[in-house]
């Protein structure tokens, strides 16, 4: 079966149910596919904007980016959960790590929104930063768990020190994020 093209109650039931899959890896990848979808929606309140008109190129930019990453997001819930139906902590890894990867990208493509975008949606951007944030710190202990089981010490020391790298940024960008937009909401 594949969840993207069903409906979201039809996914949250097989969620909540006792059933093998989907679980918690395809929840964190429907979780960042939320917070893609917040950054082209803010994109799109954008566009036409006057104010805004000297970023549209960029933003055009930005929104083709943020609906591919939905889309790959989508892919990962269905992904998730042929993987772990697999019984292969390989191929679970593999799908927790492309998570990793994309809500890092998409966490990247939203910094420059918060002055290039409507202000109105600003909560917004931090809203879509907040879901790719839990949806990579969600897939970063799958990714750990997976390659304990897998127990390859070259491989863990490898993809655990690129996790360290991305987890810094992650919540580096989010603690400044949430800092410039606590100033303009505040004042």
């Amino acid at each position: 079966m594949e969840y993207k093209t069903q409906s979201l109650t039809k996914y949250l039931d097989d969620l909540s149910a006792r059933l093998e899959a989907p679980g918690g890896g395809s929840a964190a990848a429907l979780n960042a596919a939320m917070g893609a979808s917040l950054v082209s929606m803010v994109i799109n309140f954008t566009l036409g904007k006057p104010k805004y008109s000297k970023y549209e190129a960029e933003l055009r930019a930005v929104l083709r980016k943020s609906d591919k990453l939905k889309d790959d997001f989508l892919g990962l819930v269905d992904l998730d959960v042929l993987a772990y139906k697999s019984k292969d902590p390989r191929k679970a890894m593999d799908v927790s790590l492309m998570l990793t990867r994309l809500c890092y990208e998409g966490i990247k493509i939203a910094a420059p929104l918060i002055k290039k975008t409507n202000v109105n949606l600003i909560t917004d951007t931090v809203i879509a930063v907040i879901f790719l944030e839990s949806a990579f710190s969600a897939a970063c202990f799958n990714v750990q768990i997976n390659l304990k089981m897998l127990k390859d010490k070259e491989l863990t020391c490898l993809i655990s020190k690129e996790l360290r790298l991305k987890t810094r940024f992650v919540k580096h960008f989010r603690a400044k994020l949430e800092e410039k937009v606590g100033k303009i909401i505040r004042g």
